[in-house]
């Protein structure tokens, strides 16, 4: 039995392997002092579990002792999506918008102002709207979840706090949104 289990792992881990799985690994930042101006708290709980999980970079209190500041400004809405024949709402488009712009201490612009854009479409039903206000509530918080992923992913582009000209990190543009809807 014990020769049966360690064959089944081993299959395991050569199938994990040849599919290209890795492990996220440690993130290799320029800056080794982070401040975090603006975001919403769990949004900059989450990046300072992701940065100082993931680093030797720590998260500051002060602007004063850090080597680089990034600035977040997040925006929320819901748009109608789709309506049924009486004009009553069927489907709301969510969107999160993160805004952010990271700058060195002595004011070098590391990375322009960038945004985040993600937006996920939520039916809607009059009868079940104390649920779908927590179903609103969980599609935000995965969205903010996904957006402090991609935003850790682009904070190790930056090699150097002091970037030779033409090495700056270009600034990003949102993705394209949900197309309207026909009507």
């Amino acid at each position: 039995m014990t020769r049966r289990s360690f064959m089944t792992l081993a299959c395991s881990v050569l199938m994990l392997s040849a599919c290209g799985f890795q492990l996220r690994g440690q993130q290799d930042y320029a800056f080794k002092r982070l401040y975090l101006a603006g975001g919403s708290a769990p949004a900059n709980a989450r990046l300072t579990r992701m940065v100082q999980g993931g680093s030797d970079t720590v998260i500051v209190t002060s602007p004063a002792n850090a080597d680089a500041t990034l600035t977040i400004a997040e925006a929320r809405t819901i748009n109608t999506l789709t309506l049924n024949s009486l004009g009553v709402v069927e489907e709301y488009q969510m969107n999160l918008s993160m805004n952010y712009t990271l700058t060195g201490k002595d004011g070098t612009v590391l990375i322009p102002q960038s945004v985040i854009a993600l937006n996920r479409a939520m039916t809607y039903s009059d009868q079940y709207s104390q649920a779908k206000s927590a179903e609103s509530d969980i599609l935000f918080a995965d969205m903010e979840s996904d957006a402090i992923d991609q935003l850790t992913r682009r904070l190790s582009v930056v090699k150097s706090l002091h970037p030779a000209p033409g090495q700056e990190v270009p600034a990003l543009a949102p993705r394209a949104p949900l197309p309207p809807p026909p009507l």
